[in-house]
This record gives structure tokens, sequence and C-alpha cells, in this order.
């Protein structure tokens, strides 16, 4: 499919280190303002399910989640040369998303996948057991590796690489789970999502060598033609069904819902034609 679709923006992960809660992401997805988007529908009616954003452009998802625990989200290498012919990012999430389980889906998802096809990105894709950093930004297949238990930070940059945007965020996550306490990590990383104050330091430009606005480093971003434009926090549990939170809008002005319902709703009519969601 031609086109691409913008990846999230920030990506945080939990993975193994929350009792009861063996992955727990947040997210918010950066975007114009004028690209029409769902923010939450069913993207797979079939099993397993997958729930997850609609970009309405291109028609593929930034993060997507099945009912088995699996989570596939993605941030895109900013270009100032991205290639319009090659194929939708947005396939990435519901290709990871369609297996039983993430290290399943690893394996076959790349080794199949030929980087070439696609404008460069990242994905992490987890579930209740692993977590693994996906590079799609060059050679012949991507680069896979699975991480440790830990706190993750992905951006529009490399998982390892220490933005000032990463290190910000990164260092905001540690201070609000320490202030949350147990229980409370979910309201904690809902804190940092709605985060305005840019990252300190000087920042790269942007891919066409002009300066970079401070206001995109944050974590919640507002500018004149872009921003943020949705958040989603997902919970994964030892057991049943994930938990599905979206803030149909910037959150630090939009509510952060729960989205169950969706698990067993009737699927619209778009699902059964997502694009990546067969094997």
């Amino acid at each position: 499919m031609a086109g691409n679709v913008a990846g999230v923006c920030l990506l945080i992960a939990l993975s193994r280190t929350v009792p009861g809660t063996p992955l727990l992401v947040a997210a918010n997805r950066d975007e114009l303002y004028t690209r029409p988007a769902e923010a939450i529908t069913v993207l797979r009616g079939e099993a397993p399910r997958i729930l997850g954003g609609r970009d309405e452009l291109a028609g593929g998802t930034w993060l997507a989640v099945n009912a088995a625990g699996v989570l596939a989200g993605l941030t895109n290498q900013p270009s100032a040369s991205r290639d319009p012919a090659k194929r939708s990012r947005g396939e990435l999430p519901l290709m990871f998303a369609a297996y039983p389980d993430a290290a399943t889906a690893v394996a076959e998802v790349c080794g199949r996948l030929d980087p070439a096809d696609y404008n460069p990105c990242w994905l992490l894709v987890g579930d209740r057991d692993t977590l693994f950093s996906i590079d799609l930004t060059g050679g012949p297949r991507p680069v896979a590796q699975e991480l440790p238990p830990g706190r993750y930070v992905l951006e529009n940059a490399p998982l390892r690489r220490d933005s000032a945007k990463q290190q910000r965020v990164a260092g905001l996550v540690d201070a609000a789970l320490a202030a949350a306490g147990d229980g409370a990590e979910t309201a904690a990383l809902a804190t940092v999502l709605c985060d305005h104050e840019p990252a300190a330091g000087t920042l790269p430009p942007l891919p066409n060598g002009l300066p970079r606005p401070a206001e995109i480093s944050a974590a919640c971003v507002h500018t004149g033609l872009y921003g943020t434009r949705s958040a989603m926090i997902v919970s994964v549990p030892a057991d049943g069904l994930p938990e599905v939170r979206v803030a149909a809008g910037p959150p630090c002005t939009a509510e952060l819902l729960g989205q169950s319902s969706l698990w067993t709703s009737a699927a619209p009519a778009a699902a059964a034609a997502a694009p990546g969601g067969s094997r």
C-alpha cells in the first residue's frame, strides 16, 4: 500500500517491572492537525482481535494490541527524503499483532520483511513474557533485539540513543513512578504524557536543516500546525484481556477513557480489510 502513516512519537514501556502487569505501555501520537485519524477502533475482528488507532489517509496504525496481549508500537525516523512510493509503515504494527505471542511474531515477521520496502522506522513489540526492539533503518533484514526487564523510552530516534527528549521523559517516568508507589503506575505514566516542558540542551535540526522548535521535544506537543493528537495507555495483566485507555486528543485536555467494550463489540467492516492483518 502506498503512502505512509505517522507513528507514535513517544512510546514508554515498562516490561516485567510492575507487579501483576507484565507489560504497561503509554504513548503519545504527534501529527499534523489536518490529517484525519481515529484515535481507537477495532482494526481486525477475527482472532486475535486487534485494537488500535487508524490513520484514515494511509489506512494503517501507529500502535496495535491484540486480545492475547501482544503489542506493537511504531516511531518514524525523521527524514527530508521520505519516499512516498514505499509501503505504509502503518502496516507494520498490524503484522506483528496478528500473532499469539511476541516471540513468534518477531521471528515470523522479521524473517520475511525487507526494510527497503519501507521508509526508516523503529518498533517495540512485546507481550507478558518478552519485549523486543526492531530496527528497520537499513540492511537486508530488520534488526531485532530481545530486551531485558526494565523501563524503555522510544521517540523518533534509536532506542539506545540518549536524545534530549528521551533523557527528559525517562527522568519524568522514574520520578513519577517513585512518587506514585505500587498500584499507581498507570496514573504516573498519564502525568508524564501530559508534560509540556521542552527538553533542555541543543536539539538536532529538522531534516530540512531548519532549527527544531523546542516544543517538539516535550512529551505533549503543541505547535501551530502539528502536535499531540491522541494518547493511549495499555495494561497487559498477568491473565486476561489487555486494558486499553485512550485520549481522543492531547492527554493534557482529553480524558483517557477505557475501551474494554471494543474487545467484544461488533467489528466495523473496515477491520476485515485491515492492511497487514493477515499472516
